[in-house]
């Protein structure tokens, strides 16, 4: 297809015909949507009625670069530096994640089951911050911690929570090698830890093994539950009477991680299902 499109419908086909071979026709709708929203400020509704509107020269510019990026197999959000998370915009880089919808579902758990809170939050592995800045923001009169093993993600975190007017602390912790007896008091703690196996990688996307950080992604075959053991452990030290933990998980290890909280004494526990009908959450209340 030529490089030259005169409307925002000619954007989707020059990128449905420049991707097709990367991505399924329904990821190309969805960062197409994203790349427009984010890129040139159209709304959905805009998209889908304004498909005619004419586009500048500068616009067709940097689709055309942009796309060019996209099929190296490079994630939009990177390119762009930025995406949306649970209505707050967080900064991404190389050394952090992309946040995933499954994550937004997880704080809509917390959100939902604690209207009201006010009590000491910690997220453990909190990466680019987006758990600890979402919960930071809809619980105001909360104190959250997020704590990371990289330097480099956390500063990252530390943008995201100035960026969104929110209050939090961000420190380098590593969960394998514990000392947060400073954390003692708190209230919450939720994780959504590296638990992709090794043997899972060949399933992968390269858009994914190619560019995200692979120690916030994988855990080995061997030991896959060793942060789940970790921030248990750490969380029968410094949890309050009645602390609430809450993991995202592999899809594959919920009834092992569901029997590792009954065996730390967790009662209360739930395993649910993302939007997908995958296995994804687990919660539990301390029986402190």
């Amino acid at each position: 297809m030529s490089d030259s499109f005169n409307t925002i419908k000619d954007i989707r086909t020059y990128l449905i015909s420049e991707l097709k071979n990367i991505y399924p026709e329904n990821e190309i709708t969805a960062i197409t949507n994203h790349l427009l929203k984010t890129h040139f400020g159209l709304n959905r509704l805009q998209i889908l009625t304004n498909s005619s509107t004419a586009v500048t020269k500068e616009m067709t510019n940097s689709i055309i670069r942009l796309t060019n990026e996209l099929k190296t197999g490079k994630p939009l959000q990177y390119i762009l530096g930025e995406t949306f998370f649970y209505d707050c915009i967080i900064k991404v880089n190389k050394d952090t994640l992309i946040p995933r919808p499954e994550t937004e579902e997880l704080v809509d758990l917390i959100v939902k089951e604690n209207k009201g809170f006010c009590g000491k939050i910690v997220d453990f592995g909190t990466g680019s911050g987006c758990i600890a800045v979402a919960l930071g923001k809809i619980f105001p009169a909360s104190c959250v911690t997020g704590i990371d093993i990289s330097e480099a993600a956390l500063e990252i975190a530390r943008s995201n929570a100035a960026l969104n007017k929110v209050k939090a602390n961000f420190f380098k912790g590593d969960v394998l090698n514990p000392d947060f007896q400073t954390l003692a008091g708190t209230d919450i703690i939720v994780s959504n830890p590296p638990y992709v196996l090794e043997s899972e990688k060949v399933h992968m996307h390269i858009n994914i093994l190619g560019f995200e950080p692979h120690q916030a992604l994988f855990v080995p075959d061997n030991d896959s539950l060793k942060f789940y053991k970790a921030i248990t452990g750490i969380a029968t030290n410094i949890f309050n009477k009645k602390g609430r933990i809450y993991f995202e998980i592999n899809e594959r290890k919920g009834t092992e991680i569901h029997n590792m909280l009954l065996n730390e004494g967790f009662m209360d526990i739930k395993l649910m299902k993302d939007l997908n009908g995958k296995d994804r959450f687990i919660r539990g209340e301390h029986n402190g």
